[in-house]
């Protein structure tokens, strides 16, 4: 990669615990190795508990950074449709979410109002960076971004998504569904798969040590016939969808003899809740259902690169395994199944088609049956191939970094 002595800000929404956004900005370091770098989000905040970064606020940035030449890379995920108020209360801690939604539940104005005050960004789309806050900026590039429902938001935001895109010098997305809308706005646009397809081939040695941590250790231990790695978001919390999830895994463990693991994606505001994993192997009657419990992306990446094979909610569930080779299904809502989720647009755009994209809860079993019958020397072609299709996308991003 082309040396620079111009930092480069790489931003995203790793500024809150979820698992692929805290992934992205170690992607795009590691293949820019000669390039300064830093860290960027909506709020500043240290993960690096959880394996993220240290990582400063855009505004904090700007005021540091806005009249020096810089390059700033949006390093991934479903950024084209987060607007202010989403992302404000995604970046609350968890005890202030209900009485902030309470209060502004019915006051949209007002809403974002605050929002824009808690970011202290003007604008509808914080995570689309406004290349005004640097003046000097040489490239803005977007990395392998997404907004698969972008059609489905108000004309205001998606005039400023637009107005932003077209000001970055170049524009990647993830899935051919983002790639359609975006194009209907004349963005001039490259189609490349999502960052984390990297995973594998740039921290395989990282994960292996993170799979001698006591908690996987003893996970392998008491499923000697291996797992099935699990997770949903909490919007599958219902106890209907809960029974309906047990019944459905109890059967997958009496087919195959494998376990069940439940882990987090996201411990952010709307991700992942514990409980639900709680509720839900309390309704199970298979022999081992275990609930891992560490938040740290590579225990996570670690925990799926040693499963038999994945299923959940999380499109980034679904893309390790498929950067280790593994079989894997997205779990939908069943009302979804007519719908092009971000799970189903991007297995539709770069998955087999032997692999079912997403199953509803009913379906889940056959959904894992189905998988695991795939060749497992067509999983492994699609991961190098997904690797040399990413490589290829970013050297075409970043071959205009100015010096």
């Amino acid at each position: 990669m082309t040396t620079t002595r111009i930092p480069t800000i790489l931003f995203g929404a790793f500024d809150r615990h979820n698992f692929g956004d805290l992934l992205f900005p170690h992607i795009a370091a590691a293949l820019l190795p000669d390039t300064p770098v830093l860290f960027a989000g909506l709020a500043a905040v240290d993960l690096r508990q959880y394996g993220g970064h240290q990582v400063q606020s855009l505004p904090q940035l700007a005021a540091e950074w806005g009249k020096s030449p810089v390059n700033l890379m949006h390093v991934g995920g479903e950024i084209l449709t987060c607007d202010a108020w989403l992302t404000a209360v995604m970046l609350l801690p968890q005890q202030q979410v209900p009485s902030v939604i309470a209060r502004f539940d019915s006051q949209p104005a007002e809403r974002l109002v605050w929002a824009q005050q808690q970011l202290r960004l003007a604008g509808l789309a914080p995570y689309c960076a406004d290349r005004a806050l640097f003046p000097q900026m040489n490239s803005m590039i977007y990395n392998g971004v997404g907004g698969v429902d972008f059609n489905d938001y108000p004309a205001d935001f998606r005039a400023e998504v637009i107005r932003k895109l077209k000001a970055a010098e170049v524009v990647s997305v993830r899935d051919r569904q983002t790639f359609s809308h975006l194009k209907s706005y004349g963005i001039d646009e490259l189609l490349i798969p999502d960052p984390a397809v990297m995973v594998a081939d740039l921290f395989t040695p990282k994960i292996r040590q993170h799979a001698q941590s006591a908690e996987i250790t003893q996970i392998k231990k008491a499923c000697p016939h291996g797992y099935i790695a699990v997770q949903f978001s909490a919007d599958f919390g219902d106890d209907m969808t809960l029974a309906t999830i047990a019944a459905q895994l109890d059967k997958v463990v009496a087919g195959t003899g494998y376990a069940v693991v439940f882990f987090r994606a996201g411990a952010a505001p709307w991700h992942d809740d514990l409980a639900c994993y709680q509720r839900v192997a309390s309704r199970m009657s298979a022999p081992t259902v275990i609930l891992f419990e560490s938040l740290n992306i590579w225990d996570i990446c670690a925990l799926i690169a040693n499963s038999r094979l994945y299923c959940g909610s999380s499109l980034h569930g679904r893309i390790i395994a498929m950067a280790f080779a593994l079989p894997r299904v997205n779990l939908c809502h069943a009302e979804q199944r007519a719908c092009v989720t971000k799970p189903a647009a991007f297995a539709m755009t770069w998955d087999l088609s032997a692999l079912p994209a997403t199953v509803a809860p009913a379906e889940m079993a056959q959904g894992i049956v189905d998988v695991l019958a795939v060749d497992r020397d067509a999983l492994q072609q699609k991961a190098r191939e997904l690797v040399r299709r990413y490589r290829q996308g970013f050297a075409a991003l970043c071959a205009g970094l100015k010096q």
